[in-house]
């Protein structure tokens, strides 16, 4: 016959309350008992009945099993609990996205974007705030035409002082035609006759007769020509 299983509640009586308590008792410290033989295990164990009595079993050293579980106890409060400089870490990356949310809002409004929720006096102060940023762009573009402009004059200048020292140096070196007729003179003065005496021999040779005109022509070295 199968045993009759007994609901699980505070029991009424007083004294069947004091009766199970002690039964129980003993069964739970003989259970630890057996807990820290089979397994090695360091097994503390209070109870306090209802009427205030104490009643403890220790595998060991009750005080060097509370003392240990007072260290792991707070060395596990430490890991679970996050540190200072971890929270400070959240509440600033909170605050930053915060920040984005709204500074998201503001550029779409800026936009022309989810305008709906404004109240007169915000799109007023929005249309302020616009009018001054065009008025800073536009300032910004006429400083940067400026630069340029004034970069653009400087480099002129600088190409015309550059074009004016080349003309200085070309007006320096003497014409090619003159460098060439001094050349000349040279070969000439080096055969030792002039552009003047060769001109006047054939002028002269070509009012005499033939062979006076060969004899001249041997004389100047050049080929003798039959006259018709």
């Amino acid at each position: 016959m199968a045993r009759e299983r007994r609901e699980i509640k505070r029991i009424e009586s007083a004294a069947a309350r004091q009766v199970t308590f002690s039964k129980r008792r003993r069964g739970l410290f003989k259970k630890a008992e057996e807990l820290s033989v089979l397994c090695d295990a360091d097994v503390a164990l209070i109870v306090f009945s209802s009427t205030g009595k104490l009643s403890q079993f220790a595998s060991s050293s009750m005080n060097e099993i509370i003392d240990k579980y007072n260290t792991h106890s707070k060395n596990l409060g430490k890991a679970e609990e996050p540190s200072l400089d971890l929270n400070l870490e959240h509440s600033k990356y909170a605050n930053l996205n915060e920040q984005l949310v709204e500074a998201s809002l503001r550029l779409r409004q800026m936009r022309g974007e989810e305008l709906e929720g404004l109240s007169v006096e915000e799109l007023q102060q929005l249309e302020k705030n616009l009018e001054t940023g065009l008025h800073r762009v536009l300032q910004t573009k006429d400083q940067q035409f400026l630069e340029q402009i004034s970069d653009l004059e400087r480099k002129s200048t600088q190409l015309a002082e550059e074009n004016m020292q080349l003309r200085n140096q070309v007006s320096q070196i003497p014409p090619a035609g003159k460098q060439a007729v001094a050349d000349t003179e040279n070969v000439i003065a080096e055969d030792g006759q002039s552009s003047e005496s060769v001109m006047t021999a054939l002028h002269s040779g070509s009012s005499q007769d033939n062979d006076d005109g060969s004899d001249v022509s041997l004389k100047l070295g050049l080929p003798c020509v039959a006259w018709k």
